[in-house]
């Protein structure tokens, strides 16, 4: 029978420890505003399941991803739409391989005063308001299918003196819940928690008003730890994060895109 020192023992358990030292990894995540919520949630899970560690840095999908081409330091993007992740595989700053969409967002025209808003949104029309929140659609997907829904119902050019531009969504969605504007395009997640509306009134707009608001997440080519980053990415398909993602108001397809 063989039999060990008690120093062998220690250095055993002590080369386990750093081994997973060694193995945990600190992941950077760019994510767009709308999915900040979301995600907050779904980041608890993967740290207590993976044993890595997840920086979150929230902002509009354009400025975050003009971070990305100047260098930022980021592992894994989850933009607002799919066109930024494709363009990041294009210019070689992203893994073609790794693209695919982790959600669809929903808009809603809402208010944080009750029975404001209409369930034909009326409200709109009637104009009873003096300012409109949506995001900067040079910036943000969400401000450009608030554009594109205003300009399908003959209303973009009109309402142009009413309108106040969010840096992204986060930022339209306070000037509504401040009440320094009466109402706003907002992104379905930021009023909706575990299926319900939490609070105000709404209008859900119907998707055939602007382009899906398919959001897409990409693996970028600077991230630090590869092998980490995609375990990320994958979690974000597991069924209990989907389902947390659909109690925000996200629909939920995840196949692999090409």
């Amino acid at each position: 029978m063989r039999y060990f020192k008690l120093s062998d023992l220690v250095f055993v358990l002590l080369l386990g420890v750093m081994s997973g030292a060694a193995y945990a990894a600190e992941l950077r995540v760019a994510v767009a505003s709308n999915f900040s919520a979301p995600l907050t949630r779904i980041v608890a899970l993967f740290e207590k399941d993976s044993g890595h560690t997840v920086q979150m840095n929230a902002g509009a999908s354009g400025k975050l991803y003009t971070q990305i081409k100047g260098g930022a330091p980021f592992d894994v993007f989850l933009a607002a739409d799919e066109e930024l992740p494709k363009r990041l595989v294009r210019e070689g700053s992203a893994q073609a391989d790794s693209r695919f969409v982790y959600a669809t967002g929903r808009l809603v025209l809402w208010s944080a005063s009750e029975d404001f808003v209409d369930a034909k949104a009326a409200v709109l029309n009637q104009g009873n308001f003096s300012k409109l929140a949506i995001a900067d659609p040079r910036l943000a997907p969400y401000g450009v299918a608030a554009q594109e829904t205003l300009t399908k119902l003959f209303m973009w050019n009109a309402i142009q003196r009413k309108l106040v531009k969010g840096e992204n969504i986060t930022q339209a969605y306070q000037f509504v819940s401040t009440e320094n504007a009466e109402l706003g395009f907002v992104a379905l997640s930021q009023i909706m928690l575990d299926g319900k509306v939490r609070t105000g009134s709404w209008w859900l707009v119907p998707a055939e008003m602007h382009q899906p608001l398919r959001q897409g997440a990409v693996l970028l080519t600077a991230a630090k730890d590869k092998v980490a980053a995609q375990a990320f990415l994958d979690f974000l398909k597991r069924p209990a994060v989907l389902e947390i993602m659909r109690g925000y108001g996200y629909e939920t397809p995840h196949k692999q895109v090409k």
